[in-house]
């Protein structure tokens, strides 16, 4: 059998005295790689612009398909409710957070009684906002949920568009629509500057070949 050999790491002698200690000191903090670290840390720190926002004096601006507290919308024409209690949403909650009652009006359709939503077991997945099918239940912008109380409900009177900002209510484009800048956020390829290059190139053949030649 073949005898393993071993490597034996070489352990530096320690430093005896104090100045040895304190030049071992020296050269163990301040090495090239932490000055490097330092020198990136202070460049963000003095020149660059504030990465945080001084809540809650100001707050961030947030994305459309951000999923924050529901708001339940209205029809900005006729402003009546949306909401025909069909059930969907409550039947579809993963939390079991959504609890609803209708009746029938005098006029023999169905109407919303009650509806509440247990904010405190709410995960917040939209669920319910994507299998409306009036768009009429949806996830605001709001995230302060911060309560005293364990259990926190919010009723239909506190999700519902109050008349006054009716006007600036605008219609939910859904969770799966692209942002309005969705086009600057793409990164060309090559391949796409390459296609560019082909596709003018044609253009220019197209445009000499509709001029009249000369006799």
């Amino acid at each position: 059998m073949s005898e393993k050999k071993y490597i034996l790491i070489e352990q530096r002698p320690k430093p005896k005295g104090a100045a040895s200690k304190f030049k071992h000191f020296i050269a163990a903090t301040f090495k090239p790689d932490l000055l490097v670290g330092l020198k990136i840390t202070l460049k963000q720190m003095l020149f660059s612009k504030s990465h945080t926002l001084k809540y809650p004096m100001q707050k961030m601006e947030l994305n459309a398909r951000y999923r924050g507290i529901h708001k339940l919308l209205k029809f900005v024409e006729s402003e009546s409710e949306r909401c025909i209690g069909c059930g969907l949403c409550e039947k579809i909650c993963v939390s079991n957070c959504i609890s609803m009652k209708t009746s029938l009006g005098e006029d023999g359709r169905k109407k919303v009684a009650s509806y509440t939503i247990n904010l405190s077991r709410c995960v917040y997945c939209g669920f319910c906002a994507d299998v409306c099918p009036e768009l009429a239940i949806v996830c605001g912008q709001e995230y302060e949920v911060a309560s005293e109380n364990k259990t926190l409900f919010g009723t239909k009177n506190e999700f519902l568009t109050k008349d006054k900002f009716l006007k600036d209510q605008t219609e939910f484009e859904g969770y799966g629509a692209l942002p309005k800048n969705a086009d600057s956020l793409v990164k060309k390829t090559p391949n796409a500057f390459i296609n560019e290059s082909e596709n003018e190139a044609k253009e220019m053949s197209d445009i000499n070949l509709q001029r009249p030649k000369d006799v």
